[in-house]
């Protein structure tokens, strides 16, 4: 039977709630039109994965704390400063299907909403001396940028070698979900011996997740995201650089030049998704995956068994198994 986020989530139930609550608090202002648009960003909330790897890593790791909160709200906060400018960088109009902040206030507010959620989470771990938090997230953001203008650059020529792939998506969702790991052994009073285990815990979850994410776009599951716009968005792939690598001369420069033509259609890119399954890239890419999956598990049984523990594993398991 697929597990149930509400099933995971049962050990930290309570503090899920709590959570909700004090990010609202946190995410107010005294600014109307600011506030109006805080309250827009809490109602479209999301699964809320990454509060639930702080706190589930906090109770792995120790005790859950007022300082578990705080990591959560900061990497709730600074991701969330992230996501609002990407949107004005895309200039994308939908995230998770609302409108996005910059399509319905426009770039300038937009950009001045980022700026302000980013300081509310600044603050808030120098308001309460967490600079150990501070230190953890902030090189993730870093992380994230690094790895976004590393995609852009090495996008234009489609040259993305496979070791380029995993640093890009290492820095791009990866290094967010290693954050909530260590910001969660560290609110929770763990040693720095477990901070690096729980990190590279949430390394590789990060980098399964992602691959997972990837799969998507070959129709690996009935639903998911639209089939093929990582193609239409000339973005390499792990199983569309896999095939490229075992292609022959002449099928790789016809693949290319699909994927960076501006007239796509749907007939040429289900040409690209079956030549990617013809030539392995959706089995090598799941093998990875799995790769990613059992060392993500070898190092979380590292850790004492608890109903946390268990809860961890099946959030892992629900992270590779999910169909959207």
């Amino acid at each position: 039977m697929a597990l149930q986020l509400k099933e995971i989530q049962a050990p930290i139930a309570s503090e899920m709630v709590d959570f909700e609550e004090k990010f609202r608090s946190f995410m107010k202002s005294k600014v109307f039109l600011l506030d109006k648009i805080m309250s827009y960003i809490v109602k479209r909330k999301g699964k809320q994965m990454r509060p639930m790897f702080v706190f589930l890593s906090a109770g792995t790791s120790g005790q859950i704390s007022d300082r578990t909160y705080r990591g959560a709200s900061l990497i709730e906060l600074l991701h969330t400063a992230t996501l609002v400018h990407d949107d004005v960088v895309d200039d994308s109009n939908f995230r998770r299907g609302f409108f996005s902040i910059n399509a319905l206030w426009k770039n300038k507010i937009a950009v001045l909403v980022g700026d302000y959620l980013l300081s509310r989470g600044l603050l808030l771990s120098v308001d309460h001396e967490d600079f150990d938090l501070l230190k953890i997230v902030s090189e993730a953001v870093r992380e994230m940028s690094e790895g976004e203008l590393l995609q852009m650059a090495k996008a234009r020529n489609l040259d993305i070698t496979e070791d380029i792939y995993y640093e890009v998506i290492r820095q791009k969702t990866a290094s967010l979900i290693a954050s909530c790991c260590a910001v969660g052994a560290a609110s929770s009073g763990g040693d720095q011996a477990s901070i690096i285990r729980m990190r590279e815990f949430g390394l590789n979850v990060g980098m399964a997740f992602q691959i997972k994410d990837d799969l998507f776009d070959y129709g690996t599951n009935e639903i998911g995201k639209p089939l093929g716009i990582d193609i239409k968005e000339k973005k390499m792939t792990l199983p569309l650089i896999y095939a490229l690598n075992k292609a022959s001369k002449s099928d790789k420069r016809r693949i290319k030049g699909i994927v960076k033509s501006n007239k796509q259609t749907n007939k040429k890119v289900q040409e690209v998704i079956d030549f990617v399954k013809a030539s392995g890239g959706i089995e090598y890419a799941k093998e990875v995956m799995q790769g990613y999956y059992d060392k993500s598990r070898e190092l979380l049984l590292e850790f004492p068994e608890s109903t946390y523990r268990q809860s961890l594993l099946d959030l892992v398991q629900f992270t590779i198994e999910r169909t959207k």
